[in-house]
């Protein structure tokens, strides 16, 4: 099967590209590429805005009712859970990720969320009548935002596509998503899956390109709505474009999340969640627990387990069931993680397992060996800054209100976990930690639930009826009292 492609989807139609530019697309593993596409154009983001504001402003998408459109999506659902082994495996090919992970999480997540939005969309109130404080009825409508640009990063491509475009199609927006370079296969594929569930033309483009694309489409004066995820930087300069023009923006950025280990928790339980937690997605997730507190009495001890656990991890080929570690998803993403891993050297911290070199017996790939440091102080640059590699702090804390006081000393508050023996105690420390998101001995996001983050890990939230409102304007209707 060949996943090359030659056009692009502008409108909901397989369309030339303005220009021959092409995106090759490169195994993290083998260094070969294995797909060419065409690379969007600015002229190609002015044609899929063009359709997406006549589809919005003329079309019947945003006209139809909720049910119709839940209709619609639901095809979508239906489609999308037949394709599941084939979209795990594109993306496991395009950016790395272990084909056990991609299996767990990188396609049915995508199509649980479809699930969960349909089911908050059947009992979301688009239209409610309150009592007014001047004696007359007031109507309250949800009403589309409008034409969305849709913006994921390359780590969880799917993921992060459908918590933007199943709450903008679910509210009658139309979208213009533009992938990243580095991971078109997934979006071209689900663009096929729209054409199917028989989403409208106009209303869906894919378009992938590079930040000179990108910031032409968040600047574009047909876009209402951007909705971005991705780094804190990047965040930073599409919400002040967002700002200098009045556009809604939500904006899911990065993360330094911290598992606090108190001294009652099960040691061995709380490894095994930090192997998942710790380098899930070979440490390229924004909610990874990067940062692990622990009493400074248990320090050594549990540093050396944990140590031994991340180390016997394997690394190798994404495509391989029994790989739990791949490579990063280019060449620039392995230099990075290995220049914090001797950053982390310099600066003093104890080296207990990985470091710089290649993994033993990959000769090819963008691997790093999965490390983990002890005895790092948290105002060390890699204890404050996001790696995106599968690279841990273990950092001790004198007392409760101390571990707390770590967790909460960053820029980023976007997920964390505790992990005791005494929920009660748990919840109370979940409690006093500043993060959108977090768990008591585990992490997962509920779709029924918001999701994102404190402080500089971003504006805005995603999932649950909060995620849905996201896509909408509110209107007041004023009626008139009846007459006495």
């Amino acid at each position: 099967m060949t996943l090359d492609r030659d056009a692009l989807f502008i409108g909901g139609t397989w369309s030339a590209p303005a220009t021959d530019a092409v995106l090759e697309v490169v195994s993290p593993h083998s260094e070969e590429v294995v797909a060419r596409v065409p690379e969007g154009s600015t002229a190609d983001i002015d044609a899929a805005v063009a359709a997406a504001r006549a589809a919005f402003d003329e079309g019947p998408w945003p006209r139809m009712s909720p049910a119709e459109r839940i209709d619609v999506v639901q095809n979508l659902s239906h489609l999308y859970a037949a394709r599941l082994e084939e979209m795990a495996t594109v993306i496991s090919t395009e950016m790395g990720s272990p084909i056990s992970f991609s299996n767990l999480a990188q396609a049915p997540a995508p199509w649980m969320q479809i699930e969960a939005f349909l089911g908050i969309a059947r009992e979301f109130p688009w239209e409610s009548t309150r009592p007014g404080a001047l004696g007359a009825d007031v109507m309250v409508r949800h009403e589309p935002v409008g034409v969305v640009a849709a913006i994921p990063p390359w780590n969880v491509p799917q993921f992060t596509i459908l918590s933007k475009l199943v709450p903008a199609l679910l509210t009658g927006c139309t979208v213009v998503v533009k992938p990243a370079p580095e991971t078109p296969l997934d979006a071209f594929l689900l663009a096929d899956l729209l054409v199917e569930a028989g989403v409208p033309e106009g209303v869906v483009s894919i378009v992938p390109g590079g930040r000179e694309v990108g910031e032409h489409l968040v600047r574009h004066p047909g876009v209402d709505k951007v909705a971005f995820t991705g780094s804190t930087a990047a965040g930073r300069r599409i919400g002040s474009i967002c700002g200098e023009q009045l556009k809604r923006v939500s904006l899911e950025l990065g993360g330094k999340s911290a598992a606090i280990i108190l001294d009652d928790a099960d040691e061995a339980a709380a490894i095994e969640g930090l192997k998942f937690l710790g380098v899930m997605n070979s440490g390229q997730a924004c909610v990874a627990q990067t940062r692990v507190l622990v009493s400074r009495e248990r320090h050594d001890s549990f540093a050396a387990a944990l140590a031994t656990a991340i180390g016997g991890m394997k690394v190798g080929d994404p495509l391989d069931p029994t790989t739990e570690i791949g490579p990063m998803v280019a060449q620039r993403q392995q230099e990075r993680v290995e220049k914090y891993i001797a950053l982390g050297q310099e600066e003093g911290a104890q080296l207990l397992t990985g470091g710089l070199g290649r993994p033993d017996g990959l000769d090819t790939g963008w691997y790093v060996r999965p490390t983990v440091f002890a005895g790092v102080d948290n105002r060390m640059r890699i204890a404050q800054e996001e790696i995106f590699g599968p690279v841990l702090s273990v950092i001790a804390y004198d007392d409760v209100a101390d571990a707390i006081r770590i967790a909460n000393d960053s820029e980023y508050g976007l997920a964390g976990t505790v992990w005791t023996s005494d929920p009660d105690a748990g919840l109370e420390v979940a409690r006093d930690v500043r993060t959108g998101t977090y768990g008591v001995n585990t992490y997962t996001m509920d779709f029924a639930a918001p999701f994102g983050g404190f402080k500089a890990s971003g504006v805005g939230r995603e999932f649950g009826p909060e995620g849905l409102a996201q896509y909408t304007e509110l209107k007041s209707v004023y009626l008139s009292a009846p007459e006495m």
